[in-house]
């Protein structure tokens, strides 16, 4: 059970940890457009849009180092692929902004691009500003097998450092980002010699793919997972905690954090000798609007930092699920929690449940 102890423990423990990630790093770029500006193309007619502001953060595997350097990881240690081009510049500026983190696992490729989500954002007077259609800069062909051996060539080398590995696997198309198949393999056998190594993984497409690891699906990823037949007698809850039971019970995983909203955390877990458990935990009450925008990703962050501390599966799930309210509270940006939130959000938590 988490406690005001456990939640001081992991706040004091997590400076002199070590955290690892792999996976998909974005540049998440903001284009603030003032809408009283706007002129029309002398050559197209249409409207051009006036950018009065540049916006740029580290996004996808970058909300998840934001969200560790704003608890307190002492150190933040990626491994991913950028270009060698405008936006690489760009995102190695604004990652030289986060404090803790060591880029020596950045590797630089000429011959791919930046991943970038470009998000137009038009200020019109008297109204809030809104989102225009996005721009995406992806990769679409498979990973250069030179690419996946500087990637696997540095998680073995500061694989020792760890005292946890985030594995991020944004990208959709398959084998095209940094979470390979030869990169999951070799994380794989990593991880089955070391047992005691908390790993999490997160993949929107690939998350019954991994092995000898936890991972952290939600509901549309678990049934891309797991076939389980349809039953009448179950909704869509029972069969989503079934899919997570079942991700466990095939012996692949060692335990499922099932996001569900509202609901929290379903952890999945195997027991002694060799059955399944699993048991929601819950989520804590958020009242007000709500911004979901890099909540998992918070999550995550709130896992792992709490396992590094030495909690227990449950317990991390709860500090998760801790993290998560405070950052899904914060409107029109991927939110954070520092250790000061962290713990005033606890005492606003007892007060409300009491």
């Amino acid at each position: 059970m988490l406690t005001t102890e456990s939640i001081d423990q992991i706040l004091t423990s997590i400076p002199a940890r070590t955290i690892g990630l792999v996976g998909d790093l974005f540049l998440d770029r903001y284009l603030d457009i003032d809408a009283a500006r706007n002129e029309p193309s002398v050559e197209t007619g249409l409207i051009a849009y006036q950018v009065t502001r540049v916006r740029s953060y580290p996004g996808a595997l970058g909300t998840v180092m934001n969200n560790l350097a704003a608890l307190g990881v002492g150190r933040i240690c990626p491994i991913a692929v950028i270009g060698d081009d405008g936006e690489g510049y760009e995102l190695r500026q604004a990652l030289s902004r986060m404090p803790a983190l060591d880029q020596a696992g950045l590797v630089s490729a000429p011959d791919r691009r930046t991943p970038t989500y470009t998000k137009p954002m038009l200020e019109e007077a008297g109204r809030p500003p809104r989102e225009l259609s996005r721009l995406d800069i992806k990769n679409r062909t498979p990973t250069p097998a030179a690419l996946e051996t500087a990637v696997i060539d540095h998680i073995e080398r500061a694989w020792s450092q760890f005292d946890a590995l985030i594995v991020l696997d944004q990208v959709s198309e398959v084998d095209c980002g940094v979470v390979t198949r030869r990169v999951r393999e070799r994380i794989a056998e990593l991880a089955a010699r070391d047992p005691n190594k908390f790993v999490l993984a997160d993949s929107r497409e690939q998350i019954g793919k991994f092995r000898n690891v936890c991972v952290k699906p939600n509901a549309d990823e678990c049934k891309k997972a797991v076939s389980h037949p349809d039953t009448p007698d179950q909704d869509e809850e029972g069969l989503f905690t079934a899919r997570c039971l079942e991700l466990v019970r095939t012996g692949a995983v060692r335990a499922v954090f099932g996001t569900s909203g509202e609901r929290g955390i379903y952890l999945a877990r195997t027991t002694a000798p060799d059955g399944v458990e699993g048991r929601f935990v819950p989520a804590y009450p958020v009242s007000g609007p709500i911004d979901i925008c890099g909540a998992g990703d918070s999550c995550s962050a709130g896992i792992s930092c709490a396992m590094v501390a030495g909690q227990t599966y449950h317990d991390a799930a709860a500090f998760g699920n801790l993290v998560a309210s405070i950052t899904v509270q914060q409107i029109g940006t991927t939110g954070t929690a520092s250790p000061a939130q962290v713990r005033q959000r606890w005492i606003d938590v007892g007060k409300f449940c009491s």
